[in-house]
Order: C-alpha cells, then structure tokens, then sequence
C-alpha cells in the first residue's frame, strides 16, 4: 500500500472529519466568546469596579536606555485572555455535560428473576407433595 493511499484512508476516517469540523466550530466559538468578553462582560465588571479598563492596566517597570520610552507589562490583556479562557472552559463543560446526559441509555426495564434451578423445583414438589398426605 503506498503512502498516498495510506494517507486517503486514514484522512477519511469518520474521526479525521469530525476532528477538523470541531476545530472550526472551536475557533468559531472562540472569536465569539472572545467578543463577548472584550465588547460586554469586561467593561462591565470594569464600571462595577470602578471604571477601571482591564485592557490598558501594566506594570511600567522602567524606561528603556536606548529609546527612553517606557517598558511596561500589559497584564490586562492577560486578565482578559484569562477571563476568555474561563467562559469557554465552562461553556465546553455544560456542553460535555448536555451531550453525556443525552447519551445515557435508557433504564432497561426490570428484567424477570432467573427461574430457581432444577432441584429446588423439585424439592418444592416433593414438599407440596407431602403436604397433600
């Protein structure tokens, strides 16, 4: 089997498809998220806070000593990212968690108790038998 036919099989699995559509989907959902998080939930937790712009918060540490321009660490773009990160995860494991439920089987109905063996339904006999004298 050559390296090209290899490849065709293994790129039409069932798996391979639904890998790559879970990954557009994924980014799909990423970009919403994060436009959510960056146009909603961050200005809004920023005006309860006290109108604080996550986006522009950083650490000036210094000036540079070519330039003399400031050095900074943008943490908020970080605080953001994370924000990003903490609705999706959630979003993914309410998702998981709806898609497990739906998965379950359904309860099998009681099933009938296996009959008694043979020598106990012979006993049974025997007994009922000398009951009757």
């Amino acid at each position: 089997m050559s390296l090209l036919q290899e490849f065709k099989e293994f790129a039409m699995k069932g798996n391979m498809i639904d890998m790559a559509v879970g990954i557009v989907i994924g980014a799909a959902f990423g970009k919403i998220v994060s436009s959510l998080v960056e146009a909603i939930i961050m200005p809004a937790l920023g005006w309860v806070i006290g109108g604080v712009d996550f986006s522009s918060l950083a650490v000036t540490l210094g000036e540079s000593a070519k330039t003399g321009d400031p050095v900074t660490i943008g943490y908020g773009a970080f605080v953001q990212s994370l924000v990003d990160f903490l609705i999706i995860a959630a979003a993914i494991f309410m998702a998981l968690k709806a898609i497990n439920k739906l998965k379950k089987p359904a309860p099998a109905a009681a099933a009938a108790p296996p009959p008694p063996p043979r020598q106990e339904v012979l006993l049974a006999e025997i007994r009922d038998l000398l009951k009757q004298r």
